[in-house]
């Protein structure tokens, strides 16, 4: 039979209202406090600063000068106002010269004996000595990068989430510096960290987990490897 016009449409009951109207539920105690937990915990800004600079006639180049300093001390600086912290420094070639010259106060400095092995004895030697410092994650950047600033760091510092996260900066949607690994990675990485491969087996392995962080706006990812790129430090 037509439903009538004339009559007004049947109510909803309450308890169908109550259930199209039901709340997600909200997150358990135990979960927030782990949340919470997590992103509290310090992310440390490590320094791979030990190349020889084998291209650039044997000129270590934490030393390269840089607006009137040895370089390494612009890429410490940017690791703080990132937001990084501690800030544990690797060095390697004339690493005596590099203390004595180079104003590393507050940062932890790691003494690499394996530094021409390449990137890989540096990284893993620097994951070493974060152990038990209570850092969630460490963010991985490189000496010869002035291109990249603070706000690259702190960007991909943000992308912190627990002590398994793991995230780099891209640039034009390639991964590049930093690169930011959860504590809970560290092992992995120092046990397939060979070369000058560095983190890249882990990196390749768990591409499916990786977040990138777009800093081609604020960041410029050169290397500074050999004479003709020494321009780019005037």
């Amino acid at each position: 039979m037509p439903a009538d016009p004339s009559r007004p449409p049947a109510a909803v009951p309450p308890e169908r209202s109550a259930l199209r109207a039901a709340p997600a539920p909200a997150p358990s105690p135990a979960s927030a406090v782990a949340s919470a937990v997590a992103s509290a915990a310090p992310v440390a800004g490590l320094l791979l600063a030990a190349g020889g600079g084998r291209r650039l006639g044997g000129r270590p180049k934490a030393l390269l000068p840089y607006r009137g300093r040895p370089l390494v001390e612009n890429a410490v600086r940017v690791l703080r106002e990132g937001g990084c912290g501690p800030v544990h420094v690797v060095l390697g070639a004339s690493a005596a010269d590099v203390r004595e010259r180079a104003d590393l106060s507050g940062c932890v400095v790691v003494d690499n004996p394996d530094w021409a092995e390449g990137m890989g004895s540096s990284l893993r030697a620097g994951l070493a000595s974060l152990a038990g410092t209570g850092a969630g994650a460490a963010l991985v950047s490189l000496v010869d990068q002035p291109g990249i600033g603070a706000e690259a760091v702190a960007r991909v510092r943000r992308a912190y989430r627990s002590p398994a996260t793991l995230a780099a900066a891209s640039y034009g949607g390639e991964r590049g510096h930093p690169v930011l690994f959860g504590a809970d990675r560290w092992a992995d990485i120092a046990a397939t960290a060979e070369g000058d491969r560095g983190a890249r087996v882990h990196l390749v392995r768990h591409a499916a987990e990786l977040v990138l962080v777009e800093c081609g706006d604020v960041a410029e990812a050169y290397d500074i490897d050999t004479p003709a790129d020494l321009a780019r430090l005037a």
